[in-house]
């Protein structure tokens, strides 16, 4: 059995934290489970999004950086951001989206499933995915879409790459991943048992330009292992495959080993617990700003240095 199980999170950088806020939550009305700080750079918001209890694999993460400038995709990045919605869905979500003048695009059909293309405020190229196989999901109760539309967590990632090669072999090698699929230029890759949640697409561009990182772009995706021990193993074993991995960082809710992929897309794995409901009860999840304990001394400099939020306007997030 393979020690990595699929998406963990995918995490971006985001322009305005209101404008993210609203869109993520008040428009694809996903939770806002933890509102915290960049733990490297804890003068900056981290804003987690996921299903109604946060659970791992349902999770989209920003940090918001307005005052750098935009993002480009290119090689050795992640390009675009796949996030699971029920099968029959896209109709909703169509109506929806045009409703509050998202950047979308026209519904096709990629690998089989059908598929929403759009993108966020700040140029986050996403798609929304209908897809009927079993994922863990909790609805957001008081959330402004209804549950039987709900976004149900991350479905894949796409990443554009030089070499194929190196890449794929890394997937195979270090993370266990194996092809599925060839579709349109798109190399489809797969964790172990596939479907929702465990699809990584990747394009070979030999000519592109390099990507970098800014508002509108990914800045890593996080891989799940079940716990520390498993963790460990598949550390060792992206170090065999010629990674050059981080040691193990504790970041309250999850630990954490990072390291590029051969291409350049920074990848993380990341433990499935203790999970976000260990410093709130899972009705207070993403209400106030929270701090890990080692950031608790400066709270009162962190506060004054970020601006304030507020919940999704109304008329962002009326539409039932």
């Amino acid at each position: 059995m393979g020690l990595i199980s699929g998406i963990h999170h995918v995490t971006a950088i985001a322009g305005d934290p209101q404008e993210n806020l609203d869109f993520y939550a008040g428009v694809l009305g996903m939770r806002l489970v933890k509102k915290s700080v960049n733990q490297d750079v804890p003068d900056t918001y981290h804003l987690f999004y996921a299903d109604g209890i946060g659970h791992p694999g349902t999770d989209l993460t920003f940090f918001p950086w307005p005052e750098m400038a935009p993002g480009r995709n290119g090689v050795g990045l992640a390009v675009e951001v796949a996030l699971a919605v029920p099968a029959g869905s896209l109709g909703y979500w169509t109506d929806r989206l045009a409703k509050r003048a998202a950047t979308v695009g026209q519904v096709t059909t990629r690998f089989g499933e059908r598929v929403l293309p759009l993108a966020d405020p700040h140029g986050l190229q996403l798609a929304l995915v209908e897809t009927g196989d079993p994922r863990e999901f909790v609805p957001w109760a008081e959330g402004p879409v209804p549950a039987a539309h709900q976004v149900r967590g991350l479905h894949g990632v796409r990443l554009r790459e030089r070499s194929l090669a190196a890449t794929a072999g890394f997937l195979a090698e270090g993370m266990g991943f194996k092809e599925v699929g060839t579709e349109a230029g798109w190399h489809r890759f797969a964790a172990e048992g596939g479907g929702s949640g465990r699809i990584v697409d990747v394009e070979e561009v030999p000519g592109d330009k390099r990507g970098h990182w800014g508002p509108g772009a990914v800045h890593h995706v996080a891989y799940r292992v079940p716990d520390d021990r498993t963790e460990l193993e598949a550390r060792d074993q992206v170090l065999a495959a010629g990674a050059m991995p981080t040691e193990v960082i504790d970041r309250f809710w999850f630990k954490s080993v990072y390291f590029r992929e051969p291409g350049g897309v920074l990848f993380e794995i990341a433990t499935d617990g203790p999970g976000f409901a260990v410093d709130e009860a899972p009705a207070e999840l993403g209400s106030h700003l929270v701090l890990p304990p080692w950031l608790e001394p400066a709270r009162a400099q962190i506060e004054r240095g970020l601006p304030p939020l507020r919940a999704p306007a109304r008329a962002m997030a009326a539409s039932k």
